[in-house]
């Protein structure tokens, strides 16, 4: 089984935001070393915790200190941004870094000031939904396939090399179904939607329409994201939990401010250590995956199994970066990830 890592950059107990992605990029590094996939990096907006809001920037940084490990977005957030930029800029990236590029789209709204400063266009607020005409026109742009009538037919995004690897990230049915019309590869994030995840997804399968596009896929391919916290003991994993935790439990309230607790306030912060739950029904796992080595393997792969995919994304955000290193390093010994 494959395993890869989705980053946010969160900004370091006691440190700043050059910290932070000066962590990204030793975290993209430590992955790469230890067998891990791909990294992708987080679009987040308004938030004091993460560092991780521009992905297209951060992506040749990562990627110019790693030589091998897929790099991508997860997501850029297409519903506040023009196609045609989103295309070339993803296809500057493949020519800069060939074959190693993945474009993870998604769509979120930021809150409702944040998004109308993301807009070029203020003079009005938009009160509908366009993002399956965004993410139609994206393909288009990516597949040189608008038809000779279109306005945007005499436009090009040049290129002299395959397009950068497309995905579609989401939590949703809509973003199931998108996927599935448009044959495109999907990534779910369970750790948002646990509850949801096997019929959202068994949905994209169901639904699945194979592609000849060139940024289309043949067949249905999953990942799935999981929040992931491993530690040679449960007491030290769920202890490395606690702070993440506890910013969720801040940010469902609207507090966007508050920084990453150390482990110790946020133990007694939240009254206690966070239960380490065990997973029963592979179909329905924990919104935090936490535990040993010994413990999460089998866990992990009875899940990959019931959701009939071969990669699991891993989320591990931390108080302090030499846990997070640690967690991982521990996931990729007990898959053996390096053979």
């Amino acid at each position: 089984m494959k395993l890869s890592l989705i980053d946010l950059s969160p900004i370091p107990r006691n440190g700043n935001r050059n910290q932070a992605i000066r962590n990204t990029v030793d975290t993209a590094q430590h992955a790469e070393q230890w067998g891990y996939s791909r990294i992708w990096l987080a679009e987040h907006h308004n938030t004091a915790s993460f560092a991780g809001r521009a992905p297209e920037v951060l992506i040749p940084l990562v990627a110019a200190g790693t030589t091998r490990i897929r790099v991508g977005s997860g997501s850029v957030l297409l519903n506040h941004y023009s196609p045609f930029k989103v295309a070339e800029v993803f296809n500057t990236l493949e020519e800069m870094f060939p074959g190693r590029i993945d474009m993870g789209i998604g769509r979120a709204t930021t809150g409702p000031v944040s998004d109308l400063a993301l807009q070029r266009n203020r003079s009005y607020r938009q009160t509908s939904d366009d993002s399956a005409e965004q993410l139609a026109e994206l393909h288009a742009w990516l597949n040189d396939d608008f038809d000779k009538g279109h306005p945007f037919h005499q436009v090009r995004v040049h290129k002299d090399h395959p397009a950068p690897s497309f995905w579609l990230l989401g939590s949703s049915p809509w973003s199931a179904s998108a996927a599935a019309e448009m044959g495109l590869q999907y990534a779910f994030a369970g750790f948002i939607n646990p509850a949801q995840a096997y019929a959202i997804t068994r949905r994209y399968r169901q639904q699945f329409r194979p592609s000849v596009q060139e940024t289309g896929a043949r067949e249905p391919k999953l990942i799935l994201s999981l929040s992931v916290y491993c530690a040679e003991t449960e007491e030290a994993a769920a202890r490395m939990a606690a702070p993440m935790q506890l910013m969720m439990q801040r940010m469902m309230q609207g507090d966007l401010k508050s920084p990453v607790e150390s482990e110790e306030d946020a133990v007694r912060i939240l009254g206690g250590l966070p239960e380490a739950e065990r997973l029963g029904d592979a179909r329905v796992f924990p919104r935090y995956m936490i535990g040993t080595p010994a413990t999460l393997k089998p866990e992990l792969e009875k899940i990959a199994a019931a959701f009939d995919t071969d990669e699991l994304m891993i989320q591990c955000i931390t108080a302090e970066h030499a846990s997070r290193l640690r967690s991982l390093q521990l996931l990729s010994e007990a898959f053996n990830l390096q053979v």
